[in-house]
C-alpha cells in the first residue's frame, strides 16, 4: 500500500508539506523494494534519510511552533523526541542484527502508522493555529 500526501493530510504550509511529501516518498521507495523482495537491501538508505529527515524536520516545525507561540509546542515537541528515539532504536538495530525482514517490517510500522497519525491529530492542528496567527 503505498502512502499518498492526500486532501486530508495537506497542512496547507508549504514547508511541512513538502516534507512531508519527501517522507512519503521515502516510505514508498522502500515499500516499492519490499514488494520486489528488496527491502533489507533498502533498509539502511531508509534509516539513514530518516535519521536525517527528522532533525530537519522536527527543528523546522519547533521553530515554526516557538515563532508563533504554539500553546502545544512542549507536546509537539514531546512526540518527535519519542520518534527520533524510535529511530534511533531501529538503526541500532541494523548495526546490531543487520538487515532482515523483522527490520523491515518494522520500520514500516513505524514509519506509516506513525507519520499518518501525527500529521493527522498534531500537524493539521499545529498548522490551522500557526495560520490564524500569521500577521
Amino acid at each position: 500500500m503505498a502512502y499518498t500526501l492526500t486532501s486530508d493530510l495537506v497542512t496547507n504550509n508549504s514547508m511541512i508539506d513538502t516534507q512531508h511529501k519527501q517522507l512519503f516518498d521515502a516510505i514508498n521507495t522502500l515499500l516499492e523494494a519490499c514488494s520486489k523482495g528488496q527491502g533489507r537491501a533498502e533498509i539502511g538508505k531508509t534509516l539513514d534519510f530518516l535519521s536525517k529527515y527528522v532533525d530537519k524536520h522536527f527543528s523546522d516545525e519547533e521553530r515554526l511552533q516557538r515563532q508563533y507561540a504554539y500553546p502545544e509546542y512542549e507536546k509537539h515537541h514531546k512526540f518527535h523526541e519519542e520518534y527520533k528515539k524510535t529511530i534511533r532504536e531501529l538503526q541500532q538495530e541494523l548495526n546490531q542484527n543487520g538487515a532482515n525482514i523483522a527490520l523491515v517490517a518494522k520500520v514500516n510500522t513505524a514509519i506509516g502508522g506513525w507519520l499518518v497519525n501525527h500529521i493527522k491529530r498534531e500537524d493539521l492542528k499545529m498548522a490551522q493555529y500557526i495560520r490564524e496567527h500569521q500577521k
